[in-house]
């Protein structure tokens, strides 16, 4: 099993990576293939594979110490999450504190817990557009 980290910075990163990189990390990371059978499907040595997946390794760090994508990423996927559990509490306390405003407080309860990913899909693409 990969390392979480380097996951994650694949996912972002592997287009900057050469298409051998690529097609290495990618049978590393996601088909969870071992250096041997790497070296053994591509014809070459397990040196040669170890190399490249060092060799990316660094690549994939230093793109993310530069440019922040991940820790920037997972910084607002925390921050959302903090803030949604709040309101949910708060929401909860209300209920409780305000039993006749049950259909203002089931309202915001349909808010926060609302899928908004094809309305955001949405304004990207709009966004990409312009």
């Amino acid at each position: 099993m990969a390392d979480i980290r380097f996951l994650r910075l694949w996912d972002i990163y592997s287009p900057l990576l050469t298409p051998t990189q690529r097609e290495i990390t990618d049978m590393f990371f996601n088909l969870d293939l071992t250096v041997s059978e790497i070296a053994e499907q591509k014809g070459i040595s397990r040196q040669g594979v170890s190399e490249c997946l060092a060799s990316a390794k660094r690549q994939l760090t230093e793109y993310e110490s530069k440019l922040k994508l991940s820790h920037i990423t997972q910084n607002l996927t925390l921050s959302l999450s903090l803030l949604r559990e709040g309101a949910e509490k708060w929401l909860e306390n209300f209920s409780k504190a305000h039993p006749e405003l049950h259909a203002e407080a089931k309202a915001l309860e349909n808010i926060l817990s609302a899928d908004y990913s094809a309305e955001a899909e949405e304004l990207i693409n709009k966004t990409d557009k312009e």
